[in-house]
């Protein structure tokens, strides 16, 4: 049986299984068996450059990351239940990177369950119930967080305790304002969202963003939006929780937390996939004072949130990102990278605009510049071809014409240089065909 004949095979095994609306990536699923630092390799050992994951924080399987889940793993695992050194150390290790005022942590498995106990936190605290999201967010996938997720969640359509603003996009903008107001337009639209909320008789109990702002397209944010945005929720009586599920533990590179880079602490910062490489790690970092009364009101546990064996994984996972310097390559190579899609950007004209967060980056594709008219079809097209090109990259945003690019931390300027030659294939192909 070939190749094709064996992922046609399995497709329709897993159909049969987990359903025809799973998702898949790609026009063609790619079968992966192995991975590698930022390689991966499909059934047939052919090797595919990862520049979309940032689960392999540190890279796919790194040596450093399965030695301590395998050490552990043979010695003991339990709950949260019995003492152990390993959850201390690593409560110590990963809140001494944040702000003094964030000093306690909470462990859970995923980002949707960091999420969920954020919301729980600041409801209790608060007393209110109405949290605001942007209007293409995403935070997770149990039913709490679900009412979140304007961006795919039918729960989100239906809920009067969740609502909106637009995203804080200084690209596209607001017709008819200037670049030099749009934070103050896009707080208005914050102001306008806690005065609905009390016109429902609904009390604010916070604003639940991405820092970077990822899944809406890894925004350029206006200057001083989250500060205001922040201060307006405050004064309604309402927290700040920050997900950093996709920009934490230095992704930046200036800064172990995209939160960093703006003048306002977080009440709750939330996190996971990264967090444990591959393991299922997540957790939450707030104030004492907000966690202790919490948790004496409604008994917080997790069976395997926290246990030795994540909490070893996440030391590994600290110990790789500090031993190889990876927040420094985030910079420098995320630097050569970022001039390298400039390039292209001023080479093909399919290019609106190009962003860059350290190691992660967003590739806006429009058809006409002027305009700006969104080009999903030609994004589409683009990473499949790169795929079979043997690079994997992803779309995002509201238009899905948005080029998605984070790889590994490990990443480097020779494999910026695979990915940008095999744009430049790609693009030459596309370019004329999508852009007026």
């Amino acid at each position: 049986m070939t190749s094709t004949n064996l992922n046609q095979n399995l497709l329709q095994r897993r159909t049969k299984l987990i359903g025809k609306h799973s998702p898949l990536f790609y026009d063609e699923p790619l079968q992966l068996v192995k991975g590698e630092d930022v390689w991966v390799f499909d059934q047939n050992g052919k090797r595919y450059l990862d520049v979309y994951n940032n689960v392999p924080h540190v890279g796919h399987c790194h040596p450093h990351v399965v030695k301590a889940l395998t050490d552990q793993a043979s010695t003991l695992n339990t709950h949260t239940r019995y003492l152990h050194e390993n959850i201390v150390k690593y409560a110590e290790r990963l809140t001494a990177t944040f702000d003094d005022s964030l000093d306690m942590a909470m462990f859970t498995c995923t980002g949707s369950e960091a999420n969920e106990l954020a919301l729980r936190i600041a409801r209790y605290s608060t007393g209110g119930t109405g949290i605001i999201v942007s209007d293409f967010a995403y935070h997770g996938n149990t039913e709490a967080v679900a009412e979140l997720g304007t961006a795919f969640m039918a729960e989100a359509k239906a809920t009067r305790r969740v609502r909106s603003i637009p995203i804080p996009d200084s690209y596209r903008g607001i017709e008819g304002v200037p670049a030099d107001q749009l934070a103050d337009a896009y707080a208005e639209e914050v102001r306008k969202t806690i005065a609905a909320f009390e016109a429902d008789g609904i009390k604010v109990a916070g604003i639940l963003v991405c820092p970077d702002f990822a899944n809406e397209g890894l925004l350029n944010v206006p200057h001083g939006f989250m500060e205001k945005a922040v201060a307006l929720v405050r004064e309604a009586g309402g927290l700040f929780i920050a997900d950093e599920v996709q920009a934490g533990f230095g992704r930046s590179g200036k800064h172990m937390w995209a939160h960093q880079m703006y003048d306002v602490v977080p009440d709750i910062v939330t996190m996971g996939k990264p967090m444990g490489n591959g393991h299922p790690l997540a957790g939450i970092v707030s104030r004492s004072d907000l966690i202790d009364p919490f948790a004496e009101a409604s008994m917080y546990f997790n069976t395997f949130g926290g246990n030795p064996v994540s909490c070893a994984v996440g030391m590994a996972v600290l110990d790789v990102l500090e031993q190889e310097h990876l927040l420094e390559n985030a910079i420098t190579t995320g630097q050569y990278l970022s001039d390298q899609l400039r390039k292209l950007q001023d080479k093909y004209s399919l290019i609106g605009e190009v962003r860059s967060l350290g190691m992660f980056f967003g590739v806006e594709l429009v058809s006409d510049r002027d305009s700006k008219t969104p080009a999903p079809d030609a994004a589409r097209k683009i990473i499949n071809l790169m795929k079979q090109k043997g690079v994997l990259i992803s779309t995002i945003g509201k238009h899905n014409c948005i080029l998605k690019l984070r790889p590994p931390m490990p990443f480097q300027p020779e494999h910026a240089d695979i990915l940008i030659s095999t744009l430049d294939e790609v693009f030459a192909t596309v370019n004329q065909e999508y852009s007026a």
